[in-house]
């Protein structure tokens, strides 16, 4: 007796492509769902830097040695450790520690009049790009490989501007600066999701 071939209503590749885009959305998924929960170290290391006033401690040399060491090392360790389970701990330790930081700066904002006004504006802004670069990965098609690379440049070019601005005090530049970390990091987000739709990216 001759066997049948059992009709397939899809071809294997077809399957795979299945297969593959509920892959990438649950990377994706899983992307969405660890920065949320990256907020609530962040918010902690803010809420500890103003009871504490330890980051207002930090000042001049000091504090700017503190950050570079920090923030680089924990970049550093996460990068390291990415495929392992050791890395969520890692990126929620480098938000608190972002945070800490960034006390110093919500404490000279919110002693202002508007101060208040001025940080939900903030974070009504930041959560605006991100969901407008999140929308802009969805749509392009292109590949977007390259633009990374120069991305990178760009941030390193920053990061040695930034601190040349420390001796420079310079009012201008640090506006340029800012105007600049705000384009370059939208487009670093689009970029990353970008990779992560198109299954560049199976690490969260």
């Amino acid at each position: 007796m001759k066997l049948q071939p059992v009709p397939r209503d899809r071809s294997f590749a077809e399957d795979a492509r299945v297969v593959s885009a509920g892959g990438n959305a649950r990377v994706l998924r899983n992307t969405y769902a660890l920065l949320a929960l990256s907020m609530v170290p962040t918010a902690l290391g803010a809420w500890i830097g103003l009871a504490t006033g330890l980051s207002t401690a930090m000042t001049g040399g000091m504090g700017l040695v503190v950050f570079m060491v920090g923030a680089f090392g924990l970049i550093w360790a996460i990068e390291k450790n990415k495929n392992s389970a050791a890395a969520v701990p890692l990126l929620l330790g480098f938000t608190f520690f972002m945070g800490l930081m960034l006390s110093r700066l919500l404490g000279v904002v919110l002693g202002m009049s508007n101060g208040t006004g001025l940080v939900m504006m903030a974070a009504g802004g930041t959560a605006a790009i991100f969901f407008g670069m999140a929308s802009l990965s969805t749509i392009i098609k292109r590949d977007l490989s390259t633009m990374g690379k120069w991305l990178f440049i760009g941030a390193v070019m920053l990061m040695v501007a930034g601190i040349a601005n420390l001796f420079i005090q310079s009012s201008a530049l640090m506006i340029t600066l800012s105007v600049l970390v705000i384009g370059i990091f939208s487009a670093f987000i689009m970029v990353d999701l970008k990779r992560v739709k198109d299954g560049e990216e199976t690490n969260y």
